[in-house]
């Protein structure tokens, strides 16, 4: 126990480096996916045919494949196969590959759920407001958007609690995310080797982030409940 408490400021300060890069990780895969899921449910909602079909099929591959493999696809992919390792080195090279790889596969999720929200709004409320004279943008923005934006919320919010987990899976191209400084203990870091204990120490980390996000995400949700 002694030896804990001695070890202690050195493991709190090393997790608390790794929990800012998987904060990091976490809010730019947001601020990237929110805006690019919209775009990528136009294309699978597009009257043109060959947009929808291609959409769809990008949506289903990275949907149907391990976001570990894409991780690994798109970090070592440019440099094994045309020699040209496009992400650089270093960590920020591992985050900028990460940040690609969590943003497009999240995108695509997101795309779906918003795809869901469009189109669980009924139609007869686009057809009142071409009656009225409105425009298509006019109608999406000021009559489907908010609506659509209660109804996806609930999906919304396990996708978000899922992603603040998934961040771990960036070690797998040694991005050194607060997992990648727990494990590091047991390894051997900064004089420490063996110890298990900072593992846990990693949890209360995610559970305290976790519970933050489901406290927020569901005081929104009760914010929406006009539209019931």
């Amino acid at each position: 126990m002694e030896l804990i408490l001695e070890q202690m400021p050195i493991v709190v300060r090393s997790l608390n480096v790794g929990f800012l890069q998987t904060l990091k990780l976490f809010f730019v895969t947001l601020i990237g996916a929110f805006p690019l899921g919209l775009i990528i449910a136009f294309g699978s909602m597009s009257k043109f045919k060959p947009l929808s079909y291609f959409t769809k099929i990008i949506v289903w591959i990275i949907r149907g494949t391990p976001l570990m493999i894409q991780l690994l696809i798109i970090y070592y992919f440019p440099g094994l196969v045309f020699n040209n390792p496009i992400w650089g080195s270093g960590e920020s090279g591992r985050f900028l590959a990460a940040a690609v790889s969590f943003i497009f596969n999240y995108a695509c999720y997101f795309s779906e759920i918003y795809r869901g929200g469009i189109q669980s709004v009924p139609v007869g409320q686009e057809e009142a407001g071409l009656v009225l004279g409105m425009t298509k943008t006019q109608i999406f923005f000021k009559i489907k958007l908010l609506q659509m934006i209660k109804r996806i919320v609930p999906p919304m919010s396990n996708e978000i609690i899922t992603l603040v987990k998934d961040t771990s899976l960036s070690r797998i191209i040694a991005l050194q995310e607060i997992i990648w400084a727990g494990q590091a203990f047991m390894k051997g870091s900064q004089g420490i080797s063996g110890a298990i204990w900072p593992m846990f120490f990693t949890a209360v980390y995610y559970l305290i982030f976790s519970g933050i996000l489901t406290v927020g995400l569901g005081r929104l949700e009760k914010k929406l409940d006009y539209f019931r």
